[in-house]
């Protein structure tokens, strides 16, 4: 099913196109502009992307699966993102990872059968000097414990 952009969202990537170089390196500001309209950025998503950039779909679709930050399958009302890059790793990321999963019931990459989390474990997150650290959502929570974890679990609605 073929959907449409919103207005507001075509005049925002329009405005990229006159700022950017290449229609190509409005890619990934477009895509987190469509993030904000749909849920998920499935093909037709990324065909309206194209469309709005005369890029073939394939293009976008590629830098849409390739990035984390884009929702490209269902997922859980919260996100939690588990830094597992070398500095995260060396301070306990597997070890927050494993007591996430404990705790949820799921492994990363799953998604609660409520709907309610979806654990993944993802490279550099940007935070090293907190490790190890996550995103909660869109906030960042570093130097993790145990306590730390339960607590965040706890504000989760």
């Amino acid at each position: 099913m073929a959907v449409e952009l919103s207005k507001e969202s075509r005049e925002q990537i329009e405005q990229l196109i006159e700022r950017y170089p290449t229609r190509r390196a409005v890619m990934l500001p477009a895509l987190h502009i469509v993030t904000k309209e749909f849920e998920l950025i499935d093909d037709d998503v990324c065909q309206a992307v194209a469309d709005a950039l005369h890029l073939p779909m394939v293009d976008v679709k590629g830098v849409a699966t390739f990035y984390d930050m884009f929702p490209t399958e269902p997922r859980g009302k919260h996100q939690l993102l588990v830094c597992i890059n070398l500095p995260c790793a060396l301070n306990g990321a597997r070890r927050v990872l494993r007591y996430l999963e404990g705790k949820l019931g799921i492994k990363a990459g799953e998604t609660t059968p409520d709907g309610r989390c979806t654990l993944k474990g993802l490279e550099c997150l940007a935070a090293c000097d907190r490790a190890p650290m996550m995103y909660v959502n869109e906030d960042l929570h570093g130097e993790l414990t145990e306590d730390k974890l339960d607590q965040l679990l706890g504000e989760l609605t």
